[in-house]
C-alpha cells in the first residue's frame, strides 16, 4: 500500500517567515528556501508579518517604500528557489492586536495599489482580499501567548482555518507547544464548515515539516486559493502526523 507521502507527493509550507521582513525570524529568504528544498518541500509560501504584526520594516515609511522593503524576504526566497527548483509563492500574515490571518492570492503590486489595506478592519480586509480573488485563513486561532490579549474568532470573515500548526504540536517545537490549540481550531472549523489548512509557522531553518500536501503540483498562489475553495483533495501534516481535510488523524 502506498504511503501518504507517495499518494500526496507535493508538499507545501504555507506559513513561513524571513528575517528581512519579520522581526521574530532568524533566517533570510534564501536560507529558508535552501532548507525547505533540502527537507523535501515542493514549494513554500512566504508569509511575513505585516504592519499590524511583528514586522521588521519601519512602519513610518511611505506606503510604496514600505511594500518594497517588505517583499525583500520573498524576493530573495524566490530568486533562490528558481535556482534550486523550489516553488516560492507570495503571501503575508496580517495582524490585528495579536489576532492573525494568513493572506494568499495577492502580491506586492496589489498591495502598492491598495494602500487602504493598511487601515482596513477585519471585515474590510476580507472584502478587499475577496475582490482581488484571494484567500483569508485564520492563523492559529486558539493560540495563547503574551502578544495575544484575547482569542477572537471571525467565522464570517475568513475562508479557512489553520487547523494544524506544527509549532503547536511537533515534538521539535520549543515555543507555543500545546496540541490543544490545534484540536480547538479543528473543532471550530468543523462547526462553521470552514476548510482546514496546515503550516509550520517556520521562523528559522530548523524545520518542523508541517504543511499541506497535494496529489499534483501547484502552479501559483492563485492555484492554491482555488484548490482550497473548491475542496480539492489534499492532506495536512505537522511534520510527524498526517490528517485528512477534516482534521482526522490518518493511520
Amino acid at each position: 500500500m502506498a504511503t501518504i507521502r507517495e499518494q500526496y507527493p507535493y508538499l507545501y509550507e504555507t506559513h513561513l517567515h524571513t528575517a528581512q521582513s519579520s522581526a521574530c525570524a532568524q533566517s533570510t529568504g534564501a536560507e529558508m528556501a535552501r532548507a525547505c528544498k533540502e527537507y523535501g518541500y515542493t514549494g513554500i509560501f512566504v508569509t511575513d508579518h505585516n504592519w499590524g504584526g511583528n514586522t521588521a520594516v519601519d512602519r513610518r515609511m511611505p506606503w510604496e517604500q514600505w511594500v518594497d522593503a517588505f517583499e525583500q524576504g520573498y524576493l530573495q526566497a524566490a530568486e533562490e528557489g528558481a535556482k534550486i527548483g523550489l516553488d516560492v509563492f507570495y503571501g503575508y500574515e496580517a495582524g490585528y492586536d495579536g489576532t492573525e490571518f494568513l493572506i494568499y492570492g495577492v502580491d506586492a503590486a496589489w498591495m502598492r495599489a491598495h494602500p487602504q489595506i493598511r487601515t482596513a478592519t477585519v471585515e474590510e480586509q476580507y472584502r478587499m482580499i475577496h475582490e482581488a480573488g484571494g484567500l483569508v485563513v485564520h492563523a492559529h486561532p486558539y493560540r495563547e501567548a503574551g502578544y495575544i490579549p484575547d482569542v477572537r474568532l471571525y467565522p464570517r470573515w475568513v475562508d479557512g482555518v489553520e487547523g494544524v500548526n506544527a509549532t503547536h504540536s511537533n515534538s521539535k517545537s520549543r515555543a507555543h507547544n500545546e496540541p490543544e490549540f490545534d484540536r480547538r481550531a479543528i473543532a471550530y472549523a468543523g462547526k462553521h464548515g470552514l476548510p482546514l489548512t496546515a503550516g509550520s509557522d517556520a521562523h528559522g531553518t530548523m524545520l518542523f515539516g508541517g504543511g499541506v500536501a497535494f496529489r499534483r503540483r501547484l502552479v501559483s498562489a492563485q492555484d492554491y486559493v482555488q484548490a482550497v475553495l473548491r475542496g480539492e483533495d489534499y492532506v495536512l501534516t505537522n511534520g510527524e502526523v498526517w490528517f485528512d481535510k477534516a482534521g482526522n488523524m490518518i493511520e
